[in-house]
C-alpha cells in the first residue's frame, strides 16, 4: 500500500508539472495579445496550484474518520453555494452561464467541489444503509434526492457536462454498493430521455451534436472547434512539432489552454507524447483502484473509487472531445488544463483519496 501511495503521488506530481508547462505553452501568445503579458495565465495557474497544494496537505493531515463526519455538512454547504451562485449579484455570469463566484481577480466554480461532495455523501449514505440498499425507498431514495438536487442546480447554471458526469459517477457508486439492477436499470432508462430533452431544448447543444456528426457542414461555425482540434492532432505526427511550436494555438484553436489542451499536447509532443499522457492517467487510476481496494473500511473504498472514476471520466470526455469521439463539451483535462477550480478540486480529491485509504492506527 505504501508503494501505491508513493506511486499515486509521483504520477500526480508529473501531471501537475506537465500542466504548468502546457498551460504556458498553449496560452502565452494569446495572453500577450489580449493582456499584454505572456505569463498572465501561467501566473494565475501557479496561484491556483499553490492554493490547491495547501488544501491537499490540509486534507491529508485531517485525523482518521473526520472526513466521513464532514460528508453531510460539506454536502449542505455545497447545495447552499449552488443556490447562491444562481442569484444575480452574487454569482458571476460569463457567456450566458452563471457558474462562478468572483473573488477579486480570481473566480471559483462551486460545481467542481460539488462533484467531490456528492462522492463523499454517497459513500457515507451507501455504507450506513448497506442493509437497506435493496429497499428503494429506505436505502436508495434518500441519496437520490440529494443527488437530484445537486445535479438539477448544476443543470440550471447551465452546465450539462458536469451534471451528467456527477450523475454517472453516483450511479456507478450505486452499482459498486451492489444495489439491485432492478433498481438501477429504471434509473438509467429514465435519465436518458431527460438528457435528450435538455439537448433538444437548447439550440447550442443541438449545434454541437450536428457538428459532431459532420463538422465540415459548418466549418466556420459549429464545426470550427472540432476541425481545428483534429488539424492540431494531425499536425503533430509521431513526435510532434516541438514544445512551444504549435500553430493551432495561434488563434485557430479556441480554448487551447483549457478545453482543448490535449490537442496542443498532440500537436507539440506528437502521438508519442499524447500516448504518454494517457498512460500516466491510466497509471494514476490503477494506483487509485489498488488503494481503494485496500481501504480499511467500506466508506474509504467507496470514496476512493468515486474519486478515481470521476478523474477517469473527465479524462475520457476531454480526450474524446479533442479527438472527435464524442460531441464537444467543455471539461478540463485533470491537473493539466488551466482552470483554478478544477485544479484545486482535483488536488483536494487526491488528498481525500490518500486520507481515506490510510491504515488505521493499531491496525495490523
Amino acid at each position: 500500500m505504501r508503494s501505491a501511495r508513493r506511486g499515486l503521488l509521483i504520477v500526480t506530481a508529473i501531471l501537475v508539472a506537465l500542466g504548468v508547462v502546457m498551460v504556458y505553452s498553449s496560452s502565452a501568445i494569446y495572453a500577450q495579445e489580449i493582456y499584454g503579458d505572456a505569463a498572465y495565465f501561467l501566473k494565475r495557474h501557479l496561484v491556483y496550484l499553490a492554493v490547491g497544494l495547501a488544501a491537499f496537505f490540509g486534507v491529508l493531515s485531517i485525523e482518521e474518520g473526520q472526513i466521513r463526519r464532514w460528508a453531510k455538512p460539506l454536502m449542505a454547504l455545497v447545495l447552499l453555494m449552488l443556490v447562491a451562485v444562481l442569484i444575480p449579484g452574487i454569482g458571476h455570469r460569463v457567456s450566458g452561464a452563471r457558474r462562478w463566484f468572483k473573488l477579486g481577480p480570481f473566480s471559483f466554480q462551486p460545481s467542481e467541489i460539488a462533484q467531490l461532495a456528492v462522492i463523499l455523501y454517497m459513500a457515507d449514505v451507501l455504507t450506513r444503509k448497506r442493509s437497506l440498499l435493496q429497499d428503494f425507498f429506505k436505502g436508495v431514495l434518500p441519496a437520490l434526492v440529494v443527488l437530484g438536487l445537486t445535479v438539477g442546480l448544476i443543470v440550471i447554471e447551465p452546465d450539462l457536462g458536469t451534471s451528467v458526469a456527477t450523475a454517472v459517477v453516483a450511479i456507478l457508486l450505486l452499482f459498486i454498493a451492489e444495489v439491485r439492477w432492478q433498481i438501477l436499470l429504471p434509473m438509467f432508462l429514465s435519465a436518458v430521455p431527460a438528457v435528450v430533452v435538455l439537448v433538444l431544448t437548447k439550440p447550442y447543444r443541438m449545434r454541437r451534436i450536428v457538428a459532431y456528426l459532420n463538422p465540415w457542414a459548418d466549418p466556420e461555425g459549429s464545426g470550427f472547434q472540432l476541425i481545428q482540434s483534429l488539424v492540431a492532432l494531425g499536425s503533430g505526427g509521431l513526435l510532434g512539432v516541438g514544445l512551444g511550436e504549435s500553430r493551432q494555438k495561434l488563434f485557430y484553436l479556441p480554448a487551447a489552454h483549457t478545453d482543448f489542451i490535449f490537442s496542443v499536447i498532440g500537436e507539440e509532443l506528437g502521438f508519442v507524447g499524447a500516448t504518454v499522457v494517457l498512460i500516466l492517467f491510466g497509471v494514476l487510476c490503477w494506483y487509485g483502484i489498488r488503494l481503494a481496494l485496500g481501504a480499511p473500511d467500506p466508506f474509504g473504498m467507496m470514496a476512493a473509487m468515486g474519486i478515481v472514476m470521476l478523474l477517469a471520466l473527465e479524462t475520457l470526455v476531454h480526450v474524446g472531445v479533442a479527438t472527435g469521439a464524442i460531441p464537444t463539451k467543455g471539461l478540463p483535462l485533470p491537473f493539466i488544463s488551466y482552470g483554478g477550480s478544477s485544479l484545486i478540486a482535483n488536488l483536494i480529491s487526491i488528498g481525500v483519496l490518500l486520507n481515506v485509504v490510510m491504515p488505521r492506527k493499531g491496525a495490523a
